[in-house]
């Protein structure tokens, strides 16, 4: 333990070191003068903005850039993070009328040129970077056309400038979504300024990404539902982009797209539902289901009940979502939240039984609550998650153990739905292996519960409980009968029963609406262990 703890010590001092060298570095005359080497100083290719309405979800009113005065604050301190990052990000330039003045909109490009041309370690940020290049490129017929010979010859040397950073950059960063974004603005690039080397090694990138990311089935494996759109928005916009510009579309890309239309199909489109689970939060998707529909793609369902480590089981009313999935590798698992066995149930469109949903700011301490195992409709031990998490070196958390599912089983008929499975996640601890059993019966509209308690060599006595958390402003109203609560929606009432323990009611924290919180009342039943495998059974019936 001891020899551990200094070569822990030791690694995090000789990142340090390095780090602190390579930041000098960055900034150094050496390094600006590298970077500064350009081939090609001519845009060639100006995409169409309907293209990037993938990616970008405009506004219905445009503004003019006579309403905005931007060249005063590029060094404003003051500014909020968020803030900061959405304004030299540039992609408030799509919401720009293009009726706007390009004089007044090149100046302030000019002005941001003159104060940023070197690398900035807050604005040069890949995420900040990409989005800024892929917007000025865009967004070409207000920031290029109509320049003096002197203007272009700046906004290309700096795009050029950026982009050489950003291939300098890219393979250094852990979080992939910068690292799509990246890739993005590069392949962009090398499309607009013909610059085949560039190209090149974007598309590189891209099936580098392609093939070190995803599953055997296509599906992330972060197992990040908000990922998930995030890769099939940029991938459909890259090939979109190819096509367009006549460039050969590799057949990888075909292939990625086919496989993340089918999961996106199964887990979205199909339902138009929002499931909350590993590093969701609630979107509406009906702009790019508009634009698949515009652009001709069109994707089949999966063969199957599950993708990704979710089993998805529908119908007319019913809408059952459980997490099937083991824990994803420490390098995917950023934005990982501890729910095995987990579910949501919707009825008619309305969420009944929810998780509690993602807090993106890993900055903040509900992030980590967020993460926890008593955040998911669930069974926890002692308070305890399943995963352990530790942090890295951006101060983000990834997970720090793993546990694995298995006695999988998922059966579809007619009249009832039956999906059980298992995960080890508290059996070293605890000697405790939990087993979970959902049996939905159509006609009555009733689902029956299961959770199995089972015992290993290694057992310990402990508390359980399992929580239900209800989506907001849902009512849930106790009754004289201890085992006994009913769950009102706008459309239907609901009767949650267990007849051998008690059941309680208690006040909880809902972060589905990104980066936000409301309170939402959420049902537990809890007990101690026994000796014995314990078998809990619960029901929840439409009345």
């Amino acid at each position: 333990m001891v020899l551990k703890n200094s070569l822990n010590y030791i690694n995090e001092f000789f990142f340090y070191i390095t780090n602190r060298i390579r930041k000098i570095y960055l900034k150094s005359s050496l390094y600006n003068k590298k970077i500064s080497k350009i081939n090609n100083n001519s845009l060639y290719y100006k995409p169409s903005l309907k293209i990037l309405s993938c990616l970008i979800k405009y506004d219905k009113k445009k503004y003019n850039v006579e309403d905005f005065y931007l060249n005063s604050i590029w060094k404003n301190e003051k500014i909020n993070e968020n803030d900061y990052k959405k304004l030299h990000s540039f992609f408030w330039l799509f919401t720009l009328d293009l009726k706007s003045s390009k004089k007044l909109t090149q100046s302030i490009i000019l002005n941001w040129i003159d104060n940023n041309e070197n690398f900035n370690q807050k604005n040069w940020e890949i995420d900040i970077l990409s989005k800024r290049i892929i917007s000025w490129i865009s967004n070409s017929k207000l920031v290029y056309e109509e320049s003096s010979d002197q203007y272009k010859d700046k906004f290309n040397f700096i795009i050029n400038k950026q982009i050489n950073h950003l291939i300098n950059e890219i393979n250094r960063s852990e979080l992939f979504n910068n690292k799509m974004l990246g890739c993005t603005a590069i392949i962009l690039s090398g499309l607009s300024y013909n610059d085949q080397k560039i190209l090149n090694y974007g598309l590189n990138l891209l099936k580098e990404i392609n093939k070190f990311n995803f599953d055997t089935e296509g599906f992330p494996k972060s197992r990040n539902l908000r990922q998930l759109t995030f890769y099939l928005k940029h991938f459909i916009l890259i090939r979109e982009l190819l096509k367009e510009s006549q460039n050969e579309i590799p057949t990888y890309l075909d292939e990625s797209i086919f496989y993340l239309g089918q999961a996106y199909n199964y887990i979205w489109q199909s339902a138009k539902l929002n499931f909350l689970f590993n590093g969701n939060h609630e979107a509406d998707h009906s702009d790019f289901d508009k634009y698949l529909k515009a652009h001709g793609y069109k994707f089949k369902n999966i063969n199957g009940n599950e993708v990704g480590g979710y089993s998805c089981l529908k119908n007319k009313n019913i809408s059952l979502v459980i997490d099937v999935g083991s824990s994803p590798d420490k390098k995917f698992s950023q934005n990982y939240q501890s729910g095995p066995l987990s579910f949501e149930m919707f009825y008619s469109g309305n969420k009944i039984i929810t998780n509690s949903g993602f807090f993106q700011n890993y900055k903040h301490q509900l992030n980590s609550i967020s993460k926890s195992t008593a955040a998911h409709s669930t069974l926890i031990l002692d308070n305890n998650s399943v995963n352990k998490f530790k942090k890295q070196n951006n101060a983000d958390t990834v997970v720090d153990d793993s546990f694995k599912i298995f006695d999988k089983k998922i059966i579809i008929e007619k009249s009832n739905w039956k999906i059980s499975a298992s995960h080890d996640g508290y059996q070293k601890k605890y000697g405790i292996i939990h087993k979970r059993e959902l049996e939905y019966l159509i006609d009555n509209n009733t689902l029956i519960g299961k959770d199995f308690l089972l015992k290993r060599k290694n057992f310990k006595n402990c508390n359980f409980e399992i929580r239900f958390h209800l989506y907001p402003n849902t009512k849930v109203t106790k009754t004289q009968d201890k085992n006994v609560v009913l769950i009102e929606l706008e459309n239907s009432g609901w009767k949650f029963s267990c007849k051998h323990y008690a059941i309680d009611i208690e006040t909880g924290l809902f972060f589905g609406r990104k980066n936000n919180y409301v309170e939402n009342q959420n049902i537990f039943i809890s007990g101690i262990t026994q000796n014995n495998d314990q078998e809990i059974l619960w029901e929840i019936k439409k009345i």
